[in-house]
């Protein structure tokens, strides 16, 4: 008797799961699914660096805190005058800066390694190093304008140097264009 059970034990164990099979989807059907899920992942991955890049960021140093903002950001491409939407988010940073300033700001500016183009160059503007310079000052003069104090804010340039991502692509080249806001905790 303990033998047969055993054995209806055993048929039922091949049989069941071909019966849970035979109601499931095809492969074919379940391969379609598994791509599109990819396809949406990967598509969304790549929205979430989109806005990732072009938000800005701020860091808590050990003894500074660091406001990063994309370029694309402040500026228009190939420029280096802030736009309205720059002018709106170095005005935020400002007004948190500005009361009470006791320590000193520096504006970092950073461009990717793309060779300056032939609009830039007829301003004068020969390096990436001229432009990131060029793009500190103008946001330090605004941060001034927007009542921090002339004497505790530099700017200063960096060009290509420091990149944060790979020049390679698109996204990386996008994060490389940065304006960095540094201040020392007091």
């Amino acid at each position: 008797m303990l033998h047969s059970i055993n054995r209806r034990k055993v048929a039922l164990t091949a049989v069941v799961p071909a019966l849970l099979l035979a109601g499931c989807v095809s492969q074919s059907a379940y391969d379609q699914l598994q791509q599109q899920n990819q396809q949406l992942q990967a598509t969304n991955a790549q929205l979430q660096s989109q806005l990732t890049a072009a938000q800005a960021q701020v860091t808590r140093l050990q003894s500074a805190v660091k406001y990063s903002l994309n370029s694309d950001l402040l500026f228009k491409s190939g420029g280096w005058e802030l736009s309205d939407r720059g002018q709106q988010s170095i005005a935020g940073i400002a007004k948190i800066l500005a009361p009470h300033q006791v320590s000193k700001v520096v504006v970092n500016g950073y461009t990717d390694n793309a060779p300056i183009g032939a609009g830039l160059r007829r301003q004068g503007v020969t390096s990436n190093l001229i432009l990131s310079q060029k793009r500190a000052e103008s946001v330090m003069q605004f941060m001034i304008a927007q009542g921090v104090r002339p004497d505790m804010v530099s700017a200063v340039g960096h060009g290509d140097a420091d990149p944060i991502a790979s020049n390679r692509t698109a996204q990386g080249r996008a994060q490389n264009r940065r304006v960095e806001i540094t201040t020392a905790q007091s």
